[in-house]
């Protein structure tokens, strides 16, 4: 019996019992299709999130204060905090700096007419708009620096502020109220598509002067963010900034009163996380392959107690130990190889269908159909092997004997 001869039996004594051969690969359909959803969400995440970071700019540095290091008796130079001092003096003393803003921030409503809208309120420098890579417009203009020195109260809405706010309509010399005060709406920025409580798109940004004298009363800045002129020698200037502000925020036992973000390192950890969190989840999926390969190795069993005779007649009339020994495990392999096909095509269904719930990019892994696959047939091969010894094993008096 050459090996096609081999498959087809095999698929006979499957296909004899449809509906127990069915509920047998179901295990292994729902683990090779969990392997590769989970795999291919985790990378669309994955993908998702760093594109919302270099929406940002990857080449960008954000201070903060860092609280965590303020003094316990609160001591005012232990305070955190960043002044428009600060930012003058990395223009001074860190010539790697491209661009730089302080800013300062607030959860407001924004309301036009009868629509009311919960938004994020940016007050920055018009430079803002190059560092956060926001000069593409889709209405209007940005505000000048002539509308910053004279704190004017205009504004500049992000694309998701402008479709809540007005729709499709023209936004451009509309005026808004921001915590009750009128901001004449002059530009809104083309969409950029990010999301989460950092969505470009869910801005509204109005001069720093303003922010700080009119609308917020601020006098300390809530971070200074700044793009590099090289994004290689992001890290250097990194060092620069930690330098600089570091003569003056410190606290009392000499640690830093700041904080530095490198977008470039965010992306990195983002990527470590995403890959860690994928290989757990295919590996909590992997487990639904083992119980699919144990259900496989019972059904086997069974198989071999129903088909005794049948194994006695055929060692009778010369069939091989060998042969038995192969024609069993070859059903458990066929039966796990046609459940991994099904398991990829289902797998495949869920990766478009759960992406498109999550809004993620769906992401088809190549290598995890390949490894989710190669594994299944693994399994049929481990758990087929005992059920095809025990057939291989039999004595065909035996076997003819039993009843």
């Amino acid at each position: 019996m050459n090996i096609f001869d081999s498959v087809r039996t095999a698929l006979r004594a499957i296909l004899a019992n449809k509906l127990r051969s069915a509920l047998t690969m179901l295990g292994v359909v729902i683990g090779v299709g969990s392997v590769i959803a989970m795999i291919g969400i985790g990378e669309g995440t994955k993908k998702k999130s760093i594109e919302n970071i270099q929406i940002m700019g990857t080449n960008m540095l954000t201070v903060m204060p860092n609280w965590r290091r303020g003094s316990v008796v609160g001591a005012a130079n232990d305070t955190p905090t960043l002044k428009d001092d600060d930012v003058v003096d990395l223009k001074r003393q860190v010539p790697l700096i491209d661009i730089v803003t302080g800013t300062v921030g607030a959860r407001s409503m924004a309301k036009f007419k009868n629509v009311n809208y919960m938004t994020q309120i940016t007050g920055a420098q018009p430079q803002i708009s190059v560092i956060r890579n926001a000069t593409k417009m889709h209405q209007g203009a940005w505000y000048s620096f002539e509308d910053e020195a004279a704190a004017n109260r205009k504004c500049v809405l992000g694309y998701l502020v402008y479709q809540e706010l007005f729709g499709q309509e023209n936004a451009i010399g509309s005026t808004i109220r921001l915590k009750n005060q009128n901001f004449e709406v002059i530009g809104v920025v083309a969409y950029k598509g990010g999301s989460g409580n950092w969505n470009p798109d869910d801005q509204v940004y109005i001069p720093l002067a303003t922010a700080k004298t009119r609308l917020l009363g601020r006098t300390n800045l809530d971070s200074i963010v700044m793009k590099g002129a090289n994004t290689e020698l992001l890290p250097i200037m990194q060092t620069k900034v930690e330098e600089t502000l570091g003569k003056k925020r410190k606290n009392a036992g000499g640690e830093p009163l700041f904080r530095v973000i490198n977008q470039g390192e965010w992306i990195e950890q983002m990527e470590q996380q995403t890959r860690l969190l994928s290989t757990l989840l295919a590996g909590i999926a992997s487990v639904s392959l083992l119980v699919g390969g144990i259900g496989i190795m019972n059904i086997m069993l069974v198989s071999v107690t129903e088909r005794t005779r049948e194994i006695g007649l055929r060692k009778a009339i010369g069939a091989k130990r060998e042969t038995i020994l192969g024609q069993f495990l070859l059903e458990s392999v066929v039966m796990c190889t046609v459940g991994g096909i099904v398991g990829i095509a289902f797998g495949l269904f869920s990766v478009a269908y759960v992406a498109q719930a999550m809004k993620v990019p769906p992401v088809v892994n190549s290598t995890a159909i390949i490894m989710a696959f190669g594994f299944s047939a693994a399994v049929g091969l481990f758990f087929g092997f005992y059920p095809a010894m025990r057939a291989s094993r039999l004595q065909p008096i035996e076997a003819l004997r039993y009843e």
